[in-house]
């Protein structure tokens, strides 16, 4: 059984495998070390963790995840992946971008993926048929684009994402909801289209906080997995202990 922990810009989550299946995902505002003899006694089979974090933590959390589980390993640029990461920077790629990628092309391999995670920021990233990483699209998330016109202009108010059907406003309000929200879905469903163009028999997955969003709201055709970046983590870290 493994651990997988993802300690992210805004939220942190954790996952627990067994036998490439998740059992539990669970997010919390700080994976603490506390929380590792919780699990191991609900799961005592639990012996492999990864961590993937985006920001610095505890020395306390990291001896204890070092002194508790028989195989450690923290993902970083130098961590070796099943699939060949083509990035010209490998060492400024968001760790959820390259595990995401991992984890969508262990659930549809020998396919041209375009995965599109849809959080803070919304990144799309590619990956072939041969097993190549390489590279993506970066842009700003929903409610980065709502704060954005409140923050940058001097009377535009700060919307809040709602259900909203309306090609275009009646009100500021609106306006804005209307120019943020349909201007995502005609990003992403342009994006996707132009993929699309270049790489045949294209699956595209989107993921993230946000992926709810874009159902039924795009012309194009996807599949939605919100634990793809844990199954990606997971699939590097069983990968890592066939190569030792």
């Amino acid at each position: 059984m493994n651990l997988v922990i993802d300690i992210g810009n805004t939220r942190t989550k954790f996952s627990v495998f067994n036998k490439g299946e998740v059992l539990i995902t669970v997010p919390v505002n700080e994976f603490l070390p506390s929380h590792i003899d919780v699990l191991q006694n609900e799961h005592p089979g639990l012996k492999k963790v990864i961590l993937s974090s985006v920001k610095d933590y505890s020395s306390e959390l990291k001896n204890n995840l070092l002194k508790k589980f028989d195989y450690f390993i923290e993902l970083d640029e130098n961590t070796p992946l099943p699939i060949e990461n083509c990035y010209k920077t490998p060492e400024t790629l968001g760790k959820d971008r390259i595990a995401a990628a991992v984890g969508g092309f262990d659930l549809y391999p020998n396919n041209n993926l375009l995965i599109i995670d849809a959080g803070t920021a919304i990144t799309y990233d590619l990956v072939n048929d041969k097993k190549q990483f390489l590279g993506g699209n970066i842009s700003p998330g929903i409610e980065m684009r709502f704060k954005a016109l409140n923050r940058f202009t001097g009377k535009l108010p700060h919307v809040k994402q709602e259900d909203f059907n309306k090609l275009f406003g009646e009100t500021t309000e609106e306006a804005i909801r209307a120019g943020v929200q349909n201007g995502v879905v005609f990003e992403v469903d342009k994006a996707i289209d132009t993929f699309k163009e270049f790489y045949n028999n294209l699956k595209v997955i989107i993921t993230g906080g946000d992926a709810e969003f874009f159902d039924k709201k795009l012309k194009n055709s996807f599949f939605v997995n919100f634990n793809l970046t844990a199954l990606g983590l997971n699939r590097i870290l069983e990968y890592n202990g066939e190569i030792q």
